[in-house]
């Protein structure tokens, strides 16, 4: 298990304005990635720096940080598909540093993040899945096609089924994509439950709502799920760890 130090202060500056001081940090992070992946320089020990840096910076602003579950990322090696709820963009920053050193991976993402100026670059470079969302069938066939040919040559993949971030998990929104890839490709599901609230969603900008240092950051990893049949059991397992785990932290100080 990974825990932040409870030695780890922030400074006066993180405490006064804490989003100002969190962004401004993620801002430097991504342009720097940027750059690089412009030039074709951004390759997996980039991402996992980036990755780290955001994870500093989380910490530095008074964000206490707790990872479950470590043991069982390395209980047994391949490529796996990973399926957990979607808080915030936090995840997306903060996966990379976790599961890269377990070996290769990548996301499936909304098409429209290839184009984002500056964050595209970086996104692009590390070759997700992109889906258009306006053909819901078409978004099905490019999940399980190049999600096989992914999982195949090693690569694992990272599912968020919800349609959209969420504070609030409802499995009622959690679809079966990630666990009907897994019974597909016949390799094992690992269930992620996290909160990441710390990182607000935004009023008129989602991606930039305000930082809340006293909201802890919980990331867990359940033990791996041999897919059957269609997978309608193992995305039944996925949903209870997920409800269980997010309950749980419900229930804990900070």
């Amino acid at each position: 298990m990974y825990e932040t130090s409870r030695e780890r202060k922030p400074s006066l500056l993180a405490r006064l304005f804490p989003s100002l001081y969190f962004y401004s940090g993620v801002f430097c992070t991504v342009i720097r990635a940027s750059r690089r992946a412009k030039r074709g320089r951004y390759g997996c020990p980039e991402w996992v720096g980036s990755s780290l840096e955001i994870l500093e910076r989380t910490e530095a602003t008074g964000g206490k940080v707790t990872v479950e579950g470590l043991d069982r990322l390395n209980s047994f090696s391949g490529p796996r598909v990973y399926v957990g709820n979607h808080m915030s963009t936090l995840e997306t920053f903060l996966l990379p540093s976790i599961l890269r050193p377990v070996g290769p991976v990548t996301f499936i993402v909304k098409k429209e993040l290839l184009d984002y100026p500056v964050f595209g670059h970086v996104m692009r470079s590390r070759k997700p899945i992109a889906l258009g969302r306006s053909n819901p069938r078409e978004d099905l066939e490019t999940v399980f096609r190049e999600g096989k040919e992914l999982l195949a040559s090693g690569v694992s993949v990272i599912v968020f089924p919800q349609t959209t971030r969420a504070e609030r998990f409802d499995p009622s929104r959690f679809n079966t994509i990630g666990a009907k890839l897994a019974a597909r490709a016949k390799v094992p599901l690992v269930p992620v439950a996290l909160k990441t609230d710390f990182w607000g969603t935004g009023k008129m900008i989602k991606d930039f709502g305000v930082i809340s240092p006293e909201k802890r950051v919980y990331f867990s990893f359940g033990e791996p799920i041999a897919p059957q049949g269609k997978g309608d059991e193992a995305h039944r397992a996925t949903v209870e760890f997920i409800s269980g785990a997010l309950g749980r932290w419900e229930k804990l100080p900070g």
